[in-house]
């Protein structure tokens, strides 16, 4: 069985480390944690990853984020990879910092990329894992809120949760989506309540 594990963001190093490239983060976390390395190929950084009898292909898609859809339709037609075994990480502005939820589909909510994704893939039944990075933003400001960066405070608390993003891939990957749900939905935010 092979999974595409697709994050979210925008290449260019003025986007590094911004709350919009949180799903790039992810996957970087998630193949240091798995020991392997992101090589450049078509439409995007790819790495390979093993997780027991699972086979993972992780996506950074270079296409820009409004644009992830063609990534991702590619890499599922060249791998042979059903939709039911795509998992897309993103942010996420109606989530409080750091909440992370799992979904096996529904709307955009607003998120272009996971719109070009629904357009691309025709269909808005594919997994996806939201990252909270919260919406403490005045009105019509919401895009340099996601091309922001984290403060200090909440980059302290970042280990942690990547570390709780990292095992709900595994999760869903070993366990499905039913079990990666309830196991990591119920709880409330991995990290302390912010004062």
């Amino acid at each position: 069985m092979k999974y595409l594990i697709c994050g979210l963001g925008n290449i260019g190093p003025e986007y590094q480390g911004t709350r919009h490239n949180i799903g790039f983060r992810v996957l970087d976390a998630f193949a240091e944690a798995s020991n392997t390395c992101f090589k450049t190929d078509r439409l995007g950084d790819v790495a390979e990853v093993r997780v027991k009898n699972q086979q993972l292909l992780l996506l950074k898609p270079s296409t820009f984020m409004n644009l992830s859809g063609n990534a991702v339709r590619y890499w599922m037609q060249k791998e042979h990879i059903n939709l039911d075994h795509v998992l897309i990480i993103c942010d996420d502005i109606n989530l409080p910092f750091g909440q992370l939820r799992l979904r096996p589909g529904g709307s955009a909510g607003g998120h272009n990329g996971l719109k070009d994704i629904a357009l691309k893939v025709e269909s808005e039944k594919y997994a996806r894992l939201r990252f909270g990075v919260g919406g403490d933003f005045p009105k019509g400001a919401q895009i340099d809120w996601v091309l922001g960066h984290f403060p200090a405070d909440q980059e302290a608390l970042m280990p942690e949760i990547l570390s709780t993003a990292t095992e709900i891939i595994r999760t869903f990957c070993l366990e499905g989506i039913a079990r990666a749900m309830n196991r990591f939905n119920t709880k409330n935010n991995p990290v302390p309540p912010q004062s």
